[in-house]
């Protein structure tokens, strides 16, 4: 008799091909696995009509799954990593993590527009992309936006806004790379810690050997880098503090945004560690970036 996996998601569309980007991996690896799939809306996913941080941040997007791990009513859960909180529950570890997709951020205009207008308000999921979108479009207006993917490209199409800032990892994995107006570039807008990343969840204590297939080691090392650096500063989805790291021959480079939220300021800066040096160098950089804030 097979041993039954069975693998939780929210229920919408890109969660749940995501989802299935490991059963498919775990399938092709593993055939004596009996592999399911078992979604579920999250409060995150419920609450539309107001910001993430006016209704507790990204924590939403997890705690329905988070009860299915430990109900048994999932043997492991999958995660967009950029909408994981940056503390997860100890007996709910991070397993693993899938190889990154583009981890920039994109713009994405209405079906038929090749130019972005010059009054067009530009919709926008989170603080991290409204900060840093003021200094590359200073004449527009930027408005939160809230929904999945297709239900921001829908809002976008019927015209309640001139453009959206989008992942370009969600748009690829669902086969919407067509609708990309304008790639920004990583030090234009430094993405969120994880973007482009999966995020493997379990429960403490049991094998998962079975994942060794689906985890890539130069993005784990890159996600524990930028989720150091966050979670230095305290931050989550009521703060727009981000950063994005690059792995190179044994050589990680991370690049970070500290953000004051009592005077506004915000401040944007590099270092470069070995490997095996990933988390205390996130540490280390949101150090340095807050103290140099703090002396202006």
């Amino acid at each position: 008799m097979k041993k039954k996996i069975t693998v939780g998601s929210r229920e919408s569309l890109l969660a749940v091909v995501q989802a299935r980007a490991v059963i498919d991996c775990l399938r092709a690896a593993h055939p004596e696995l009996e592999i399911e799939l078992l979604t579920m809306k999250t409060t995150g996913d419920k609450i539309l009509d107001r910001t993430l941080d006016q209704v507790g941040g990204k924590g939403l997007f997890v705690k329905e799954l988070d009860l299915a791990l430990r109900e048994g009513r999932a043997d492991l859960t999958v995660h967009s990593l950029k909408d994981m909180p940056m503390e997860t529950a100890e007996d709910l570890p991070l397993l693993c993590f899938s190889k990154r997709e583009d981890p920039r951020d994109v713009l994405v205009l209405p079906v038929g527009e090749e130019e972005l207008a010059p009054d067009a308000v530009i919709g926008s999921a989170s603080l991290r992309r409204g900060l840093q979108l003021k200094a590359i479009f200073p004449d527009h207006e930027i408005q939160p936006v809230r929904g999945n993917l297709q239900t921001r490209l829908r809002k976008l199409d019927e015209g309640q806004y001139g453009a959206l800032v989008l992942a370009a990892a969600g748009l690829k994995r669902l086969g919407l790379e067509h609708r990309i107006s304008r790639y920004f570039t990583v030090d234009e807008m430094i993405p969120a810690a994880g973007q482009g990343i999966l995020g493997v969840q379990g429960r403490i204590g049991e094998d998962y050997t079975y994942l060794s297939c689906f985890a890539d080691e130069q993005a784990g090392v890159a996600a524990l880098c930028e989720r150091a650096f966050v979670r230095e500063l305290n931050g989550g989805c009521t703060s727009p503090v981000c950063a994005h790291a690059v792995v190179d021959n044994g050589w990680i480079t991370l690049r970070g945004l500290y953000y004051n939220e009592t005077t506004g300021g915000f401040r944007t800066g590099t270092d470069s560690a070995a490997v095996w040096n990933a988390e205390e160098l996130g540490a280390a950089l949101a150090r340095r970036l807050r103290e140099e804030e703090a002396a202006i």
